[in-house]
């Protein structure tokens, strides 16, 4: 396979596992807006929480974004990814700050 077919095989893989993160961190969000916690909340919390051990581990890099550096000497924040380049620079804050929102939201429905 060449080089630029398994870059687009690695882009697709990685847009549609940050699509799934994106979904599970809103639903942790609505969960905590929406008082609707469950043991699917939770499971959803481990899975972002697991995520962000990984992002830490490879310092704070996505193993398939290192993994798709060895087919491309782009400097662009989404050469592997099929996002807009301004969201794939600030998605880490972006998404973080989204989840941590949820968790406090969670943590106070919790507590009342």
């Amino acid at each position: 396979m060449r080089a630029e077919a398994k870059l687009l095989c690695i882009k697709v893989l990685h847009t549609l596992v940050w699509g799934f993160f994106v979904a599970v961190i809103g639903y942790v969000l609505y969960c905590g807006i929406a008082n609707q916690i469950s043991w699917h909340t939770w499971a959803a919390s481990t899975l972002v929480l697991g995520e962000g051990a990984v992002l830490l581990l490879f310092r704070r890099h996505c193993p398939l974004t290192l993994l798709a550096r060895r087919y491309s000497s782009s400097t662009k924040d989404n050469f592997d990814i099929f996002l807009p380049n301004g969201l794939a620079r600030h998605n880490q804050l972006i998404f973080t700050s989204i989840f941590a929102l949820g968790l406090l939201l969670l943590a106070y429905r919790r507590l009342h």
